[in-house]
């Protein structure tokens, strides 16, 4: 006797989706911050000095910034297993290019094209997962996925140093390339646009995630760009993210420079310890994220889950950057150091949640104006950070960041998650009688 089709169990199939994904994150990140921990060799064996180094910095990150809203188009308007699937193995071949750079030119041509490429990753990534996860996995989805981004960061810093030990510097990024590659292929060869095209789901769970939102269309056929651009919500939120993204940047891209100038650590302590804020960062995001989903199903607040849950991250982050940048005892500035990122990364996944909540069928265009802001954040943080650096020391940049850290929380009062942009145009599925 054949068995029901409602006592069928439903596939994981969105759950290889989203560990795919997951995998591209972890991969964005590796790629982007090898060259922090590769610094303190390249200076000396190119003779830059930290201004330039701070030019490199900041070329991929004006890349990154400029180009997230074309990535989100093209991720609304082609999908995201070709879009994802292009973006990959076009940064992926310039993250392999760095390793031939001969000049400082060279070498911040080759990161601003890496950022152009790298800037379609989360807005297309993102509107990949709006077509897979249910409304109560999204704030999960999107904590694992960031978390998995600084886990991948976290890991870097010791591959580098030991790959720079026995290869030299510019190894890294050969070998970061060529993952980048295969990872693309396995993309295009797994994902589908839509629940309904993939070959290996079943009814069941098909039927469970067109229920809660609906079938869409492969494509969308134009970006309502006025509506999205009117939103207040979508300004505050991309001001928050400027804040947040001035702030991460400093861990990201100078942390381990800070570690082995201004506390002492040597090239291998500074290859371990730069890699513990990440790491705790890593567990803010996955925690971020899930208590936001499950206070938003305990409580039915959405509005309350997202808001409470980054309010708290960004007020944290405030109050342990102090202590981490007025400590005389190195160690304990990097464990301050671990609390603040956490509660910067509290705020992630939360944030990558809001696209999902208010877009719809356009998260990726929403995502990407957000992203946009964050490195924009990002774009003048190594910099201005050079800078302050050589005429005030090391604390002033910190101390800029906890103000902004504060901006951040202020910011997150006017963020309404459940004020949709764009209300879905799909057409709901029946549900089986």
């Amino acid at each position: 006797m054949t068995e029901p089709a409602s006592a069928i169990r439903p596939t994981h199939t969105r759950h290889v989706v989203l560990a795919l994904i997951v995998g591209a994150y972890m991969i964005t990140y590796m790629d982007r911050v090898n060259i922090a921990s590769a610094v303190p060799v390249i200076q000396k064996d190119m003779g830059f000095s930290m201004v330039t180094i701070g030019w490199i910095f900041a070329s991929f990150r004006w890349g990154y910034a400029f180009f997230q809203i074309p990535g989100g188009w093209l991720g609304d308007r082609i999908g995201g297993r070709r879009a994802l699937a292009f973006v990959v193995v076009w940064w992926s071949i310039f993250t392999s290019l760095t390793a031939f750079a001969w000049s400082a030119a060279s070498m911040g041509v080759c990161r601003f094209f890496f950022g152009v490429g790298e800037a379609g990753a989360f807005p297309i990534a993102t509107r990949s997962l709006s077509r897979w996860m249910l409304p109560t996995e999204r704030g999960f989805a999107q904590g694992i996925t960031h978390a998995s981004s600084r886990l991948g960061a976290a890991l870097t810093p010791a591959l580098v140093v030991l790959l720079m030990i026995r290869f030299g510097w510019r190894m890294p990024f050969f070998v970061f390339g060529l993952i980048g590659l295969g990872w693309a292929a396995a993309w295009y060869w797994y994902y589908r646009d839509t629940p309904g095209e993939h070959p290996r789901i079943n009814p069941a769970e098909r039927r469970m995630i067109e229920d809660s939102i609906g079938v869409r269309d492969v494509a969308v056929a134009a970006v309502p760009w006025k509506r999205i651009l009117r939103s207040p919500s979508l300004w505050t939120l991309s001001l928050m993210y400027f804040c947040y993204g001035y702030s991460i940047d400093i861990y990201l891209d100078w942390f381990p420079k800070y570690l082995n100038e201004h506390r002492g650590f040597n090239l291998t302590q500074m290859g371990i310890y730069a890699s513990l804020p990440l790491l705790a960062g890593a567990a803010g995001d996955l925690l971020g994220g899930t208590v936001s989903d499950f206070c938003a199903a305990r409580f039915g607040n959405l509005k309350a889950a997202r808001r409470v849950v980054a309010l708290a991250g960004f007020l944290l982050a405030t109050i342990f950057i102090l202590p981490a940048t007025f400590t005389h005892h190195s160690t304990a500035s990097v464990l301050y150091s671990c609390v603040a990122v956490f509660g910067l990364e509290v705020t992630v996944g939360v944030s990558w949640a809001i696209p999902l909540d208010i877009g719809g069928d356009y998260a990726g265009s929403v995502a990407a104006i957000m992203n946009t802001f964050g490195n924009l954040g990002s774009a003048v943080s190594p910099v201005l950070l050079a800078y302050l650096v050589r005429s005030y020391g090391w604390n002033t940049p910190f101390l800029v960041c906890a103000v902004l850290c504060l901006a951040g929380a202020a910011l997150w009062l006017g963020i309404n998650a459940d004020k949709k942009i764009i209300w879905d145009a799909a057409v709901p599925a029946k549900s089986a009688v």
